[in-house]
């Protein structure tokens, strides 16, 4: 693949309601769209920048615009990279440009530390034109000839919808008794914005009470034994295992730990804590940025994996599912509030993971619809729509055959983001 010319566009997709997490919140998220073209082919790739998931401390030191600027100007930087360049796959292109885009990065936000998760998430778009692009390049037909995700092939995936912090318990009601199986429930807040850990653990105890009562006898055809499970993302705000073990205690106390499937993200990356002692499944999300990373997590006993192709790369994500299926890790995806197109992506990977244990179907976390303002909207612009698979129905995703056939629509484009990627769209 010789790279003869690269553009990129960005459009600002606003908000519902501020989304929480890891103390802070969202207001809009900016869909970028990469194009990336050789003599013969066009690649054009989609990514959404969240800053606050990826490096909460650039969120915090720049806000939530100007960070977004810097995260973009990442990608921008990394398209110029690879002008006039030829590279053999997607694999080899990362692998070229990531050092030179993370060092741009500590320039342009004068932050030494900053996460390579940070960089992987602004080179989300180029990753995903690269790999549309060498589909055309070599005459791929689908997922199966470019990523080997060897679990189980699923029919249906339930949508894991996410519970944040001002999520209204009526709503989780709601999506309960429209047989939704499994809810990603965010903890960790920061109720008078002090930094008070007591204060945090108070506010999750009385969270997670008060979303178990309302759900404890709800039932779902979706799971082994019909009852609704949890799925905790705590983003890495607790800062001792003594605390989280107070809150997991809790759990037991009240009758609901053996529902908690998975916790995620308990401690901050630099937090090096033994977790495989912990009476749940332990999940590695963003701090697991490399493969170094991700064997330093499995050391301390991490059991699960969230693989994030939508926020950082197919690349990546494949290479760490490699590692987690080798060493008997659970693997799923979760989601980063992204647009129906790269739900597909997201669905391409798992639809072809080992369910999780507990359930009847396997999963994919989408929350696009809970959150976007313009969320229907978005549905159209997918080059595939009104695919089966674009919009879950009483919370599951029917996959159907055209999923598998066309792989999603992945070496697709469609003219909304097309436009976009030539730098023609909104702002």
């Amino acid at each position: 693949m010789y790279i003869v010319s690269t553009s990129c566009g960005v459009e600002k997709e606003p908000l519902k309601t501020a989304f929480g997490f890891k103390g802070n919140a969202l207001t809009c998220l900016w869909q970028i769209a990469a194009r990336i073209e050789t003599k013969n082919n066009v690649g054009v790739g989609l990514g959404v920048q969240s800053v606050l998931w990826s490096d909460a401390n650039v969120f915090k030191t720049y806000g939530e615009a100007d960070s977004n600027e810097m995260m973009f100007s990442v990608t921008k930087y990394a398209l110029d990279l690879i002008v006039g360049r030829e590279f053999a796959n997607p694999g080899e292109l990362l692998d070229a440009i990531f050092p030179e885009a993370y060092a741009y990065a500590k320039r342009v936000t004068k932050l030494e530390g900053v996460s390579k998760t940070f960089v992987l998430n602004a080179l989300v778009p180029v990753d995903f034109a690269a790999w549309q692009l060498y589909l055309k390049e070599e005459g791929k037909t689908g997922f199966d000839d470019i990523c080997t995700f060897d679990g189980e092939r699923q029919t249906k995936l339930a949508n894991i919808p996410l519970i944040t912090y001002g999520a209204l318990v009526s709503d989780v009601v709601n999506m309960a008794e429209n047989n939704t199986p499994l809810f990603k429930i965010k903890i960790g807040s920061d109720p008078d914005k002090d930094g008070d850990y007591a204060k945090m653990l108070a506010w999750d105890k009385n969270r997670l009470l008060e979303i178990h009562t309302a759900l404890k006898d709800i039932q779902t055809s979706h799971t082994e034994d019909g009852k609704i499970l949890y799925y905790l993302d705590a983003n890495g705000r607790y800062d001792s295992k003594e605390r989280l073990l107070d809150l997991l205690d809790f759990c037991r106390e009240n009758g609901f730990l053996d529902r908690i499937i998975l916790l995620e993200e308990p401690f901050a990356e630099e937090n090096h804590v033994f977790v495989g002692d912990l009476p749940v499944c332990v999940a590695a999300d963003e701090s697991v940025h490399d493969m170094e990373a991700l064997e330093e997590r499995f050391a301390l006993g991490y059991k699960a994996l969230t693989l994030k192709p939508i926020a950082k790369g197919l690349t990546m994500s494949s290479r760490m599912h490699t590692f987690a299926a080798a060493h008997g890790m659970v693997t799923f995806c979760a989601d980063l509030t992204v647009n129906p197109v790269m739900v597909s992506w997201n669905q391409c990977v798992a639809s072809r993971l080992t369910r999780l244990a507990g359930m009847k179907v396997g999963v994919v976390e989408s929350n696009g619809g809970q959150n976007y303002v313009n969320w229907e909207a978005m549905k159209g612009y997918h080059p595939a729509y009104p695919a089966t698979y674009i919009t879950d129905r009483d919370g599951v995703f029917d996959l159907g055959e055209d999923f598998y056939t066309t792989s999603a629509a992945i070496k697709q484009t469609g003219g909304y983001y097309d436009a976009l990627s030539r730098g023609e769209g909104k702002t």
